[in-house]
């Protein structure tokens, strides 16, 4: 028990080490961003990456002192003032906008007006609704400010890494807690939407270790997937571990067989077998339990259980849907509606239920500019290693979670709003570059002198 509580008191400590180890170490300027002229909006970018660090790692759940702070109020806030603030100033302007942007506006809308007309709940969906909408502050601002590849991979890292620690915080302070449920709060209070969010956090983790060439970084992000692989073991979310597997298999599509790495199938391989095997056991049991024969333990009983309600609460919901097709019940109203305070497992009817048919065509819209994105950035690109990289991880990431949302209600949380931001962020940046000859030029001077450098470096 001493050393546990020992553990637990150094968990900040190390937690901020690798927070800072690698801020210095995957986010250090690469010859290119050393060539670049400053960018504008400096004020609204740092409140930006202030709101991903705050939703991201949610440090006042686990760094002591910060639990009677309103980091989330007061990130928010500013990050609505540098917006304001960036309007007009920003080298993209509303005509730059992705029709993404205006799904994701009229989708909010819509649960607006399903609040008003709500035949559940119409407070409760409003300020529901109201707390949502910082999707839109947050996709608007990281369009606006995120002008360069140097920003956009800070803020990559910015997730990866902080979901990273967030794994390793649950695992110390969630010994003893059944499927690391309740251990932090906020989006991470859940073990199924833990589970999504290390899964869709994987794919950038790993696109940062292909990228250095720093062994000691490379042993960080490797130890960093570890983790976060056995986290996610130890949720037993059946979900978020059939996420893991179609966006690993993406990954390794795109990392290991057209990246030419195929030592990363094996690895991959070796890694599942043997985390499974070591923390696998909670996992495995509500997988087996699906069939409902052989139920030996109470979690398999209770995963039964489980998986018995989820079928209901799905007819639950297309009743729902066929009484209140248009506007829906309102935002978060379907678990009263349900009559058993539970959740449609499976993203589409949630958003549909909830928001209407025309709100889940907006979410189907909007999800699929992701991949045009990402289809248009092949036409554009040069090659540059680099993008390729960030490409392929977001591509897994929103093919994982495209699959994943069949089996988990996960319709608000932003990290797949997120993902489909980045793709417009990296496919503006490919475009500016290619419309102007000296970004161009700065960007082949950049990888030149990259290419000079030595494969092992220390940047502490």
């Amino acid at each position: 028990m001493f050393a546990n509580n020992k553990l637990r008191t150094a968990t900040p400590r190390v937690a901020g080490s690798l927070v800072r180890y690698a801020i210095a170490a995957d986010t250090s300027a690469s010859p290119l961003d050393s060539v670049k002229e400053p960018e504008p909006l400096e004020g609204a970018y740092f409140w930006l990456t202030v709101f991903f660090v705050v939703y991201c790692a949610r440090p006042e759940d686990w760094i002591p002192g910060l639990h009677s702070v309103p980091l989330a109020k007061i990130s928010g806030v500013f990050a609505i003032i540098g917006l304001l603030l960036s309007v007009g100033r920003s080298k993209r302007g509303l005509r730059d906008f992705p029709r993404e942007a205006l799904y994701l506006l009229l989708l909010i809308g819509i649960f607006f007006l399903s609040a008003a007309f709500s035949p559940v709940w119409k407070g409760g969906a409003f300020f529901r609704t109201l707390d949502f909408s910082k999707v839109f502050v947050a996709w608007v601002l990281t369009f606006l400010v995120v002008t360069s590849l140097a920003r956009l991979r800070r803020v990559l890292f910015i997730q990866a890494a902080s979901v990273a620690v967030i794994s390793i915080v649950s695992m110390v302070k969630g010994a003893t807690h059944p499927r690391l449920d309740g251990v932090l709060g906020g989006i991470y209070s859940n073990p199924n939407d833990l589970g999504f969010a290390i899964v869709l956090s994987l794919p950038f983790c790993l696109a940062f270790l292909l990228r250095t060439g720093s062994i000691l970084r490379k042993s960080a992000w490797t130890i960093s997937l570890l983790l976060m692989i056995s986290a996610l073991f130890l949720t037993a979310s059946r979900g978020a571990f059939i996420t893991f597997l179609v966006a690993g298999a993406a990954s390794l599509w795109h990392f290991g067989i057209k990246g030419r790495r195929l030592y990363l199938i094996g690895a991959a391989l070796l890694i599942a077998i043997v985390v499974g095997i070591a923390v696998g056991g909670p996992l495995k049991d509500r997988l087996l339990a699906v069939s409902g024969e052989g139920l030996d333990t109470d979690s398999q009983s209770s995963a039964y259980g489980s998986y018995e309600q989820r079928r209901i609460l799905i007819s639950r919901s297309l009743d729902g849907i066929e009484h209140y097709p248009v506007l829906g019940i309102g935002l978060h109203n379907f678990s009263t509606y349900s009559g058993v305070w539970r959740d449609v497992h499976v993203t589409y009817l949630q958003i549909a239920v909830e928001g209407g048919i025309p709100c889940l065509i907006l979410y189907l819209l909007f999800l699929g500019r992701g991949f045009s994105n990402l289809r248009a950035l092949t036409r554009v690109t040069d090659g540059d290693p680099e993008v390729k990289l960030f490409a392929g991880a977001l591509h897994s990431s929103l093919v994982g979670f495209l699959v994943g949302a069949l089996f988990a209600p996960e319709a608000y949380q932003y990290f797949p709003y997120f993902a489909v931001a980045y793709t417009a962020v990296l496919l503006a940046i490919e475009r500016e570059a290619e419309s102007s000859p000296g970004n161009r030029l700065q960007r082949q001077a950049g990888e030149a002198a990259r290419d000079r450098k030595p494969s092992f470096t220390y940047a502490w």
